[in-house]
């Protein structure tokens, strides 16, 4: 039996440090911030951030255990590399997933189109000024939402830190942009026919392309790496 001091909650703010720690270092890693293969300097980072070390720690072992960071014994923290295997096998997972999201989506109601169509109109109106993909217009997460499982969605989003992260190095190329937007818009058209096959089919395709040009990247970034 606890004694009646533990019995209370204990006050927090709403995110600790660690947390904030987190998502600093998530997004520089998505980024191309911090690159695979790097290792992580504590001292520096923990100055950078304005945090001691003990927040810091906690957050680079929860990159850990989301699979972004290597801790290897007597070495330190490293961004995590992904070989070509593993690529491949994490958009087949994700393609795996984002299709049966696809069918659970068909039966949401118009709410959900029409953010997706909203969402489209913004995209095309950003590249008109800039030729990069806008990613904080995400069709992928918006179309996952749709599917109304949490489950659903949590597994998508571990599944493409990783890929941002094995693509990172290289950054987005901003000449699949359009062909991108043009893939999306087929997707949903087929979504609110009721065509799921075919809007699977899309997606899959997309998808295929998406990995193809990843592992072009991956291939080059290898080559430089040797070549350095």
């Amino acid at each position: 039996m606890y004694p009646k001091s533990l019995s209370r909650r204990i006050e927090r703010p709403s995110q600790t440090f660690s947390g904030q720690a987190v998502e600093v270092l998530r997004e520089m890693v998505v980024a191309g911030k911090l690159l695979p293969g790097e290792r992580l300097n504590e001292v520096e980072l923990a100055a950078a951030l304005g945090i001691s070390r003990g927040p810091l720690r906690e957050a680079i072992h929860r990159l850990s255990s989301e699979g972004l960071v290597s801790m290897v014994a007597n070495r330190g923290a490293f961004i995590r590399t992904f070989s070509v295997e593993e690529l491949r096998g994490l958009y087949e997972v994700r393609i795996a997933l984002e299709t049966h999201a696809v069918r659970l989506a068909a039966s949401n109601d118009a709410e959900g189109v029409e953010r997706l169509h909203k969402l489209l109109d913004a995209t095309e109106h950003a590249l008109d000024f800039d030729p990069t993909y806008p990613r904080q217009l995400d069709f992928h997460k918006t179309l996952v939402d749709m599917s109304g499982s949490p489950i659903l969605v949590e597994a998508v989003i571990e599944v493409h830190r990783k890929i941002d992260l094995a693509r990172s190095r290289s950054g987005h190329d901003p000449a699949r942009a359009r062909r991108a937007l043009e893939d999306h818009e087929q997707i949903l058209q087929h979504l609110v026919a009721g065509r799921i096959a075919s809007a699977q089919k899309v997606l899959t395709k997309h998808l295929q392309s998406s990995l193809d040009n990843a592992l072009k990247l991956l291939e080059c970034g290898m080559h430089d790496d040797e070549s350095s």
